[in-house]
């Protein structure tokens, strides 16, 4: 295992701490030109976000109007009323996104993939890299406005769905997230800076509580005209 992963762990709350974590529930608000291009502008404006620490699944309550809540999980998404009648589901989700690039609409089942898998990898991290199947390698260092960020290449197994095979986390110093690099491969494939900061504790673990996602250009740099996404997490209770 990296060195840089080891410190990276040890700055989010440590290995031990997070064996003990059963799941997360974190309180978000998310916003961005991104919901508004695929036709869910407030989905995710004020809205429960529980993840399971250790297996793929997500839940966001409520979800698109009281009394009802979505689940993903890899093979399955689903929303289900909040007495547990099963509305409406979709097997092999991520199948369903197949010709799709980023003007492509979405129905609530490709929302319920996307952020499923999306805010499972963002609460996990740095932690999901020691699960089987992930390989982890430094590369080149990168300089971020007089700061020198280390940065670790990820390459995902096949059974962890998320944004690419191959992502790249930015650490500080102090093996903070900084930054997490990747293309939406189920939009076509994006050129996503994903800027992480604004630290805090929650339950004996360290967690960026803003996100803030810009294209990068040739250069690497991101464009920061526009916000494609943010996210703000709350509050996070760690069961």
């Amino acid at each position: 295992m990296s060195d840089l992963l080891d410190l990276a762990i040890a700055a989010h709350g440590g290995w031990a701490r997070w064996q003990q974590v059963s799941k997360l529930d974190a309180h978000i608000s998310a916003a961005g030109a991104l919901w508004h291009v695929k036709g869910w502008p407030d989905a995710y404006s004020d809205v429960r976000c529980t993840v399971l620490a250790h297996r793929q699944h997500t839940e966001y309550s409520p979800f698109l109007k009281a009394g009802q809540h979505c689940v993903y999980e890899p093979a399955r998404t689903t929303i289900v009323a909040d007495d547990g009648a099963i509305l409406n589901e979709r097997e092999s989700p991520r199948s369903f996104f197949e010709g799709h690039t980023i003007p492509t609409p979405w129905d609530q089942q490709h929302l319920v993939y996307f952020t499923g898998y999306a805010m499972w990898t963002y609460l996990t991290t740095p932690f999901l890299f020691k699960l089987p199947g992930f390989e982890t390698e430094e590369v080149a260092p990168w300089d971020e406005n007089g700061e020198t960020w280390r940065r670790l290449k990820v390459t995902f197994p096949a059974d962890v769905h998320s944004h690419s095979t191959e992502q790249i986390f930015y650490f500080d110093t102090a093996g903070l997230l900084r930054r997490h690099d990747y293309s939406v491969e189920i939009m076509g494939g994006t050129t996503s800076a994903n800027y992480a900061s604004d630290h805090r504790e929650f339950g004996g673990l360290v967690f960026p509580t803003k996100r803030r996602v810009y294209t990068a250009g040739a250069d690497n740099r991101p464009i920061l005209d526009r916000v494609a996404i943010s996210i703000d997490i709350h509050n996070i209770d760690v069961i």
